[in-house]
């Protein structure tokens, strides 16, 4: 399906605050700030920040408090977290952080959590109990002994996953639902569909789900191309239990590639959607409607702040004209 014959989807951020070469964590925490004021004059959905420990290459250590500092600098646009690792913390200090959040900025606050970070066999009775202390499926906040803030306007609550399981107990619940296609491009369809029937078995609205994308984009076919051979050196790197910052385009066009380097930048390149600004905004609007989402999530990683930023503003402007098109 070409992406002219298919609805072009909306546009949001998931932001991971990449450290590049030469650049410092809080380098990469005040470009997530520049990145997501952007975003919002660009007319994106939502942004939400990441959760990552111990990784040169992440300074998103604590989602909650970086979402905090971007809700404190944007006016309209949801943020929230993509997501919390509910299996390192206690239900009842979720609840509460996101109380304070959604009682500050009310309207504006989204919840994801992901089932990574410690043992999840008890990951779907968390997400119960963080539901009831927030008061989302109509239970009493307080019935617990609780007394925590209560928000007059609630969070909206998502479950991220890579797989079925999370699918279908967003599916279950009624939350919303993202899939990382940036780690797992394979399961993608299976487990979106599989959230839309749950949703439908359980009688309650059906939504699309988010798709969440790692992209790349430039002005030319060619300097695409080399921020994406950065990417996929880091990846490769990742994946062999090197974990470093994102390497410069410089750095990584100089690289001589072993063939393990080789072998797991070609797995990668599946996950990654890179060209010039009209080819990426094709593949995404494809993708889109390949998986049934209205939304998609936009994950990009490069060594230089500007870099990143410019890619978020090209396409931005290569769905805006291809919206301005259709509607002439």
């Amino acid at each position: 399906m070409s992406g002219a014959a298919a609805r072009a989807p909306r546009l949001s951020v998931l932001d991971q605050s990449p450290v590049g070469t030469g650049f410092s964590p809080a380098d990469a925490l005040r470009a997530s700030v520049e990145l997501a004021q952007a975003a919002e004059e660009l007319g994106h959905v939502r942004y939400w920040t990441a959760e990552h420990h111990g990784s040169p290459g992440f300074a998103g250590c604590a989602p909650e408090i970086l979402a905090a500092v971007l809700l404190g600098h944007t006016r309209r646009m949801r943020v929230g977290t993509g997501g919390v690792l509910l299996p390192r913390y206690s239900p009842a200090k979720v609840a509460e952080v996101f109380s304070v959040l959604s009682s500050v900025y009310p309207g504006r606050v989204d919840l994801g959590l992901g089932r990574s970070g410690g043992p999840a066999h008890d990951y779907p009775q968390r997400v119960l109990a963080v539901r009831a202390l927030l008061g989302l499926d109509g239970a009493d906040p307080l019935a617990g002994g609780e007394t925590g803030l209560v928000p007059p306007v609630r969070p909206q609550m998502w479950l991220l996953g890579a797989g079925a399981s999370s699918a279908l107990l967003a599916g279950e619940l009624g939350t919303g639902y993202a899939f990382a296609h940036f780690l797992v491009p394979g399961p993608a369809r299976e487990a979106l569909a599989s959230y839309r029937t749950t949703l439908a078995e359980h009688g309650r609205a059906v939504r699309g789900g988010v798709l969440a994308v790692r992209v790349v984009t430039a002005e030319s076919e060619q300097r695409a191309e080399a921020l994406a051979q950065s990417v996929l050196l880091w990846r490769a790197r990742k994946d062999l239990g090197e974990d470093l910052p994102l390497p410069s385009v410089e750095d990584a066009r100089k690289h001589r590639w072993d063939s393990l380097e080789a072998e797991r930048a070609a797995v990668r390149r599946r996950s990654l959607v890179w060209g010039t600004p009209e080819q990426v905004r094709e593949r995404l609007t494809e993708l889109a409607a390949e998986h049934g989402v209205d939304e998609i999530m936009v994950n990009t990683l490069t060594c230089a702040p500007e870099d990143r930023l410019r890619s978020h503003e090209l396409l931005a402007k290569a769905f805006a004209e291809e919206a301005r098109a259709v509607r002439v």
